[in-house]
């Protein structure tokens, strides 16, 4: 048995795989929906324009038509394309429609909230691993989350990096290629993640260990965030990034 194997444990909803969290130097994350709340941020600039005009708007159905145009080919990249999305949202749900309207949507995605354990979280963290963050963000709003966020990390790579989006391997390759290049091998590094789609079946794919920070836990579908074809088994599993913290702790 590898001498990184232990038991697996399973207390308050939070259930960690058999391996050792301490032997990794470099944690990568997702940004937006691991670290960022983007459905909030997003549903709320929903709620603000109906209630303005005596709209009624249901958060979790406008998540769904949202994740829906996202998969369009037409998509642009994030967080600018939310205009284009409310516009299809409007149709769909009686929201006035409008340049206006986009723009401030826009403008309430890039202003979302870190979910409340990140910023701890990541502090913790930090103080033991580098810190790398991969997003399918512009950079503009990228460093408005890394703002948020408290800017605790070590490097950042955006959408207008890599010239590309994940789940696309060569986001990841770029990435890889990078940190090599400071002497950081794939075995180094510990994949941090929500997005079933986006992140953690192609880090799989990739020979990276992750760890599926599970957001929506304890509620159904995939809200905002693109649906997997396919589940995968995660390496590591927590329902908040502090969970994630204190078992590096306890270790």
């Amino acid at each position: 048995m590898p001498n990184d194997i232990r038991f697996s444990w399973l207390t308050d909803g939070e259930y960690l795989v058999d391996r050792v969290l301490t032997r990794f130097k470099v944690l990568t994350f997702d940004v937006v929906g691991t670290l960022i709340d983007f459905e909030a941020g997003l549903t709320g600039g929903l709620e603000a324009i109906a209630a303005e005009h005596g709209v009624p708007v249901d958060g979790e159905a406008a998540l769904a038509i949202y994740r829906d145009c996202r998969r369009d080919p037409e998509a642009g990249k994030f967080p600018d394309d939310v205009a284009r999305c409310y516009e299809i949202i409007a149709d769909k749900t009686g929201l006035p429609r409008g340049a206006e309207y986009g723009a401030r949507m826009v403008e309430a995605v890039a202003a979302a909230p870190a979910f409340p354990d990140s910023v701890e979280a990541l502090a913790r963290l930090g103080r033991r691993f580098r810190l790398v963050a991969m997003t399918n963000a512009q950079r503009w709003a990228f460093e408005r989350f890394g703002a948020e966020l408290g800017n605790p990390f070590h490097k950042g790579f955006t959408t207008d990096d890599t010239g590309t989006e994940k789940p696309d391997p060569a986001f990841f390759e770029f990435v890889l290629a990078d940190l090599g290049s400071e002497g950081v091998a794939k075995a180094d590094i510990l994949h941090v993640a929500q997005s079933q789609y986006h992140d953690i079946g192609i880090s799989r794919q990739l020979g990276l260990t992750n760890c599926w920070i599970e957001r929506r836990h304890g509620r159904s579908g995939y809200g905002g965030t693109i649906a997997p074809e396919s589940f995968t088994e995660p390496d590591f599993h927590f329902t908040s990034l502090a969970a994630l913290a204190d078992a590096v702790e306890a270790q």
